[in-house]
């Protein structure tokens, strides 16, 4: 009889499937061994994700700022820091390029905006068409240089202001034509409180030819003329 009781036992123990199992029958108690079983939620399970050190090279701003370490956020700040001298330097090297372009280019007050008007008005003049040709053809140059390219060439050009607070541009350039060379002298004034320059001359010289004078605010036809050499040229007033 006991030994019937304690099979039933035990074959009820395995049809369950129960992890433990303990019957006292007659006193006696029957153990069954403890076994685990892998389930799809311990199976799912993973140790806690460990990211990668945030340091100056790798940080890419995606870990918040309260998960980082003092470490961390000395490199992050560090990389920042460095970023921003970066976007300050860029934005002024721009500016600095941007104020250059206006003064040698686009000011009234650059040689460039200088030398355009001039060689405007030495085209459109019906005098300088019949000495150098067609305007069509008159191209103008600076001084003679290695460089075969015109537009290359140094233009020389001297600004200074007088005792009377007068300031002075003076400027020397050649010309030719088809028919003619020739070479340009200018001279623009500016006083105090005047936002553009006027001629005090433009001058025409061809060889073989009497001067030209587009503007003469000064100087007389006919009248000797004083001159002086500056940048190794001569200027004639």
């Amino acid at each position: 009889m006991d030994t019937r009781l304690l099979l039933t036992a035990a074959s009820r123990c395995s049809i369950t499937g129960a992890v433990g199992c303990r019957s006292y029958v007659g006193g006696c108690s029957l153990n069954k061994s403890t076994r685990s079983y892998a389930t799809h939620e311990t199976l799912g399970r993973s140790p806690v994700s460990s990211r990668k050190q945030v340091t100056v090279v790798n940080d890419d701003g995606r870990v918040n700022w309260k998960d980082l370490s003092v470490k961390e956020k000395a490199a992050r700040t560090t990389q920042q820091t460095f970023n921003l001298g970066i976007i300050l330097t860029g934005l002024i090297m721009t500016g600095g390029c941007a104020y250059f372009l206006y003064k040698e280019v686009f000011s009234i007050d650059s040689k460039t905006v200088q030398f355009n008007r001039a060689v405007d008005r030495i085209r459109s003049d019906s005098r300088v068409k019949e000495v150098l040709g067609s305007d069509h053809k008159i191209r103008a140059f600076g001084e003679p240089t290695w460089n075969r390219w015109a537009r290359a060439r140094p233009i020389a050009s001297n600004t200074y202001k007088d005792s009377s607070d007068v300031e002075h541009f003076m400027m020397h350039f050649n010309v030719e034509g088809s028919l003619h060379r020739g070479v340009v002298n200018l001279h623009t004034v500016k006083g105090s409180g005047q936002a553009e320059w006027e001629y005090k001359y433009l001058t025409l010289d061809v060889k073989g030819q009497p001067r030209i004078y587009l503007e003469n605010a000064d100087v007389t036809p006919g009248k000797k003329h004083s001159s002086f050499k500056f940048l190794g040229m001569q200027w004639r007033k």
